[in-house]
């Protein structure tokens, strides 16, 4: 075949076109489809946004009877409770779709049901209408659909306009959440949480000031617990302060400000405050830190806590805000002590310039110290006392991790410890043994002495029985006649030798011959001086005899 003619059958060939169409059947599915999803969507939106709260119980919690309200107004309904593997209870609310927007990130949901405690009474209407689940709107823009909810109720709600600050203690005493907080006696706020700070090792209060006293809480405010009873001695006797009934079951918590601090700029949210055991522990604590120092010890500081009190000459000017090794250099075993100072003492009594920063190395250059000084004999409690001293001024001035180092020493028990440990260490060298020993034989010779002053008494008993038994014998009786007669011629042989006895004459008549003699005697001795030969040929006679005197 030809092109040509192949051509030409190409040109007579009749086109054949498929044409498409869409059957009226699947009309009605289609719109069926649609209605259906129209109407899922419809009841979807009329019935609300479907939010998941888990709580730790399902107490008084039923689907398809237990409200969610919003200030005691209902804004939904429970679809299902349901049980996680963790044991927790997850409650499935459908919420209204004109109430949506209070479904916030940060809103707080509750079971309202029938409490009793020592603070408040609340939820007893829920023993007739059942419980309920309570919301309290967040202030966060964005929305969530899964949450936590609260065992208790909150005190506030986040919408109630005030000043929030946190109160930070040792101990939570008697302070929980519900106290009143309250000024000059009138209550201006709440707390409303009481939480355990691990971390930090205290407790933290979330306290709300209402709005319209907010403007009384300054950065220099001091905060105060008022819970039990004040008892305080002085010179004009004691005083007993009793707080409010409310005060006294629930605890509370009251401020003030002093007029040196009133200056001080307004606190604002989220400030931080320490909350004192009493009104003096607060008056004693107005003072602005503005200085930081560090503490090292080489002795044990047991019986210093944080916030215990920093003085200068026993003027409150700071407190201890920690104690940690994490604070001093790895291997260094002393103990450090953070302290905050308000310097402006300092800077009178050390003359340093008060235009600029408080330069505490300087301030260690001309004689401050610290010394850890007993607050109490009977709690063993201690507080930081500084003093300034130019002899005790180093040569060099420690910093440990950029805090310049105040050069510390133990005081107080410690030193009367100290002491105590030295007169031990004197008493241990002395020779105790020996010392001992000695008086051992001691013991033993005077046990030997009493047992002969034994034998010696007994003896000297034994003499006198034998005296009593000779003055009782006859012999013994008649004595006494017979001393007397004795006496009697003893005083007669006196009365002879007197001026009218005997014996008297006969010693004059022994003189007057002995004076003879001695006459005699001078005489001869005169004559054999004037002619010794006389005593060979005699004495001459002169023929004048020298008449003698005649003898009585």
């Amino acid at each position: 075949m030809t092109e040509e003619e192949d051509k030409e059958i190409r040109e007579h060939r009749p086109a054949v076109r498929t044409r498409r169409r869409i059957s009226s059947v699947w009309v009605v599915p289609l719109i069926a489809l649609a209605l259906a999803g129209w109407l899922m969507w419809k009841n979807n939106v009329d019935r609300g946004p479907l939010v998941s709260v888990q709580f730790e119980t399902a107490e008084g919690i039923a689907a398809g009877k237990t409200e969610l309200r919003c200030r005691s107004v209902p804004i939904g309904m429970v679809e299902q409770v349901q049980l996680t593997k963790e044991l927790k209870t997850v409650v499935q609310v459908r919420v209204k779709p004109s109430y949506g927007d209070l479904l916030r990130d940060d809103s707080r949901f509750w079971v309202v049901r029938p409490r009793v405690s020592t603070s408040n009474v609340s939820g007893l209407g829920t023993l007739i209408t059942g419980a309920y689940i309570e919301l309290d709107p967040g202030t966060d823009e964005e929305h969530g659909t899964d949450f936590v909810g609260l065992e208790e109720p909150p005190v506030t709600s986040q919408s109630v306009p005030g000043l929030r600050l946190t109160l930070v203690a040792d101990e939570a005493g008697s302070l929980a959440a519900g106290s009143p907080i309250s000024y000059l006696g009138f209550e201006v706020g709440k707390v409303e949480r009481r939480i355990l700070s691990i971390k930090e090792e205290r407790v933290e209060f979330r306290i709300l000031i209402r709005e319209r006293y907010a403007s009384l809480v300054h950065k220099g405010t001091r905060f105060w617990n008022t819970s039990g009873f004040d008892v305080t001695a002085g010179a004009d006797g004691f005083k007993f302060r009793t707080p409010s009934v409310q005060t006294l079951v629930s605890g509370g918590a009251t401020f003030g400000t002093t007029d040196e601090l009133m200056d001080t700029p307004p606190a604002e949210d989220g400030d931080v405050f320490v909350l004192y055991d009493d009104e003096s522990s607060a008056e004693d604590a107005h003072f602005i830190a503005d200085t930081k120092a560090l503490l090292m010890f080489n002795e044990s500081i047991r019986g210093l806590q944080r916030a215990a009190t920093v003085e200068f000459r026993g003027v409150p000017i700071g407190r201890v805000t920690d104690i940690s090794f994490k604070l001093a250099s790895s291997g260094d075993a002393r103990i450090p002590v953070s302290i905050e100072l308000e310097s402006q003492i300092l800077r009178n009594a050390l003359n340093l310039d008060p235009g600029s920063d408080f330069d505490v190395a300087a301030a260690v250059r001309k004689g401050l110290h610290a010394e850890l000084t007993s607050a109490s004999l009977l709690t063993g409690s201690l507080y930081v006392s500084l003093d300034i001293d130019p002899q005790q001024a180093p040569e060099d001035v420690e910093v440990v991790n950029q805090v310049a180092v105040i050069p510390s020493s133990a005081g107080g028990l410690n030193q009367i410890e100290a002491r105590l440990n030295g007169i031990l260490a004197k008493i241990e060298a002395l020779p105790l043994d020996e010392t001992l020993d000695k008086f051992g034989n001691a013991a033993d010779e005077t046990a030997i002495t009493v047992a002969e002053a034994r034998d010696t008494l007994a003896s000297i008993e034994e003499t006198v029985a034998e005296a009593k038994s000779i003055l009782a014998s006859d012999s013994t009786r008649n004595l006494t006649a017979e001393l007397n007669k004795t006496l009697a011629e003893l005083q007669k042989s006196v009365n002879s030798l007197g001026p009218e006895g005997s014996v008297q004459g006969d010693l004059r008549r022994a003189l007057d011959e002995f004076r003879a003699a001695a006459r005699s005697f001078d005489n001869l001795s005169q004559t054999v001086d004037e002619n010794p030969n006389s005593l060979l040929f005699g004495r001459e006679d002169s023929g004048n005899p020298i008449p003698r005197a005649r003898r009585r």
